[in-house]
């Protein structure tokens, strides 16, 4: 059992069980090299090149060593990936749950928002949760913030479950759309604003379009007018209003 465990998560292995902390503990440094430097190389290295060109030799060569100096601090390129979801989450900030004259909608809102800007910040973050337990002290910590404030509004366990999820699951999929969608232009050599011009100038040249998908032709035009990051910010504000209210609802009843 504690054979199937380890390879589960880098968070389950004790203190020095792994091969690497066998060998150097997880503080230790050798040549200007540790663990905190490749963690933080491996995260500046995804959030530049992608999940997809990340390797160990690369990184080994990033970091001016060779690939098995890496594996002095990690066992494998699992471990280090999960190490660097968690170093990718120090940055989100919490509000204090041990304010009681907060409103707790307000919480969810920071929680939301900062959960959102931290995926778009590091994108492959969306690529591996759910593959990995994502228990490190940093997601933890961010994660027992949230069921604090969702606990505030005297749910039982089954509603606090469902309201994270409709919270936190929400802000994945926006997160990711708005990722894909920058992505997306970045690979064609415009800008967010110039791609939404140009599909709603091929939308206006096909009448077609426009008599057979009314709806969303008109909508496309009322908010032509308006900036991306506009659009998107507006409607992520505006979603997160409506799930808040769907769990006033909820907690009312």
């Amino acid at each position: 059992m504690a054979s199937s465990l380890r390879t589960t998560s880098v968070w389950l292995a004790g203190e020095g069980e792994g091969k690497a902390s066998k060998r150097k503990g997880a503080g230790a440094e050798v040549g200007g090299l540790d663990r905190d430097r490749i963690v933080a190389t491996t995260v500046r290295m995804l959030d530049t090149d992608g999940l997809a060109k990340f390797s160990m030799r690369r990184l080994a060569a990033e970091l001016g060593v060779t690939a098995m100096s890496v594996y002095w601090y990690v066992d494998n390129k699992d471990d280090l990936l999960e190490l660097a979801m968690d170093q990718a989450s120090a940055g989100m900030s919490v509000p204090d749950v041990s304010d009681e004259s907060a409103d707790w909608r307000d919480q969810v809102r920071e929680l939301a928002t900062e959960y959102r800007k931290m995926l778009v910040a590091h994108p492959w973050v969306a690529q591996l949760v759910g593959r990995y337990l994502n228990i490190g002290p940093h997601s933890m910590a961010f994660s027992e913030a949230a069921l604090a404030v969702i606990r505030r509004m005297g749910l039982d366990d089954r509603g606090v479950t469902g309201a994270l999820n409709a919270v936190f699951q929400f802000v994945y999929g926006f997160a990711t759309i708005e990722v894909l969608y920058r992505e997306r232009c970045r690979e064609a050599g415009v800008s967010e604003d110039d791609y939404l011009k140009q599909v709603m100038g091929v939308i206006a040249e096909r009448p077609e379009f426009s008599k057979q998908y009314k709806e969303a032709a008109e909508l496309v035009e009322a908010r032509g007018t308006e900036s991306i990051a506009t659009i998107r910010n507006q409607d992520f504000t505006y979603a997160l209003d409506m799930m808040i209210a769907g769990m006033e609802a909820m907690q009312a009843r």
